[in-house]
């Protein structure tokens, strides 16, 4: 006889009053009327019909100064220079690699756009052009910073700082690229023993933190070495935390990670993604976050 589970519903617990408040937002649907005041400025997702500003996606309204523009719920990725992002090599091309991520157009990462392995810094020769499949490769895991963003909103990639470049053993988590909060750094070693690249194109890359930054290789060589247990068992249910965490749109970063993980704890890796064990634990997530911010 099979093992059959059974869950019988349980009560929702109240969320806290000044929580609910503390994320009030300006929410609109497309065609719905933002402003009528013509002093505003049209900035993405918005266009002006009647002489007032209209929403042409949904989402929160943001405002800056005199410019409006309303950040889509959910969407593909739009580069801005600087971003770090995550991304999947997908054809190897002449003097460049395209790579996706998760963006309209693929990017793209050029010869003379990255670290030679070693860090040697020289002229791309053609010896390096017949070479590039040595280095990176159909279906290879990158980091790399967008370098620059092109009219028709395709992204060129650098990986020139020896902490982006191929990617090893880990696991890659596809979310929507507007629960990525933007921060100073978006590499992070979590203090559970496990490190994250929360990419701003929504991919997030989760790792075992290495013992020791091997920066002489450039970042192409990859550490095939067997990974343990506890490791495996720690990037688990940080993947099953992040889970959680996008399925009650709370915005990711590394505070909101450690703390989905903390809460996670009392209940086995596989449970974490059961719904009502995941609406405790980010519950408990959203509140010590308030805490923290009140």
């Amino acid at each position: 006889m099979a093992a059959i589970e059974i869950r019988l519903p349980v009560a929702r617990k109240l969320v806290v009053q000044s929580l609910a408040q503390g994320s009030d937002k300006h929410l609109v649907a497309p065609g719905d009327t933002i402003t009528t005041d013509t002093g505003y400025m049209r900035g993405h997702g918005t266009y002006m019909g009647d002489e007032k500003l209209v929403a042409s996606v949904a989402g929160a309204v943001e405002r800056v100064n005199k410019l409006i523009c309303v950040k889509a719920l959910k969407t593909r990725y739009n580069g801005e220079v600087g971003d770090i992002v995550v991304g999947r090599v997908t054809e190897v091309q002449q003097k460049r690699w395209k790579v996706e991520t998760n963006a309209r157009l693929d990017s793209v990462l050029l010869l003379s756009s990255m670290n030679l392995p070693g860090g040697e810094l020289r002229r791309r020769s053609a010896e390096d052009e017949l070479a590039m499949r040595d280095y990176l490769q159909e279906g290879d895991l990158i980091s790399a910073e967008v370098q620059a963003v092109f009219s028709d909103g395709a992204v060129s990639l650098h990986t020139r700082s020896l902490k982006y470049g191929k990617l090893g053993q880990g696991v890659l988590v596809q979310v929507s690229p507007s629960l990525v909060k933007r921060q100073k750094t978006h590499f992070h070693d979590l203090p559970c023993g496990a490190s994250v690249i929360l990419g701003n194109n929504g991919f997030i890359w989760i790792y075992p933190t290495p013992e020791q930054k091997d920066e002489e290789a450039g970042g192409f060589v990859t550490n095939l070495e067997p990974v343990s247990l506890h490791d495996r068992e720690v990037i688990s249910r940080l993947r099953n935390c992040i889970l959680a965490l996008v399925a009650q749109k709370l915005m990711l970063y590394d505070t909101s990670i450690v703390y989905c993980y903390e809460a996670s704890l009392p209940h086995q890796i596989k449970d974490v993604l059961k719904p009502e064990v995941m609406q405790e634990i980010v519950l408990e997530t959203r509140q010590r976050l308030l805490e923290l911010e009140g």
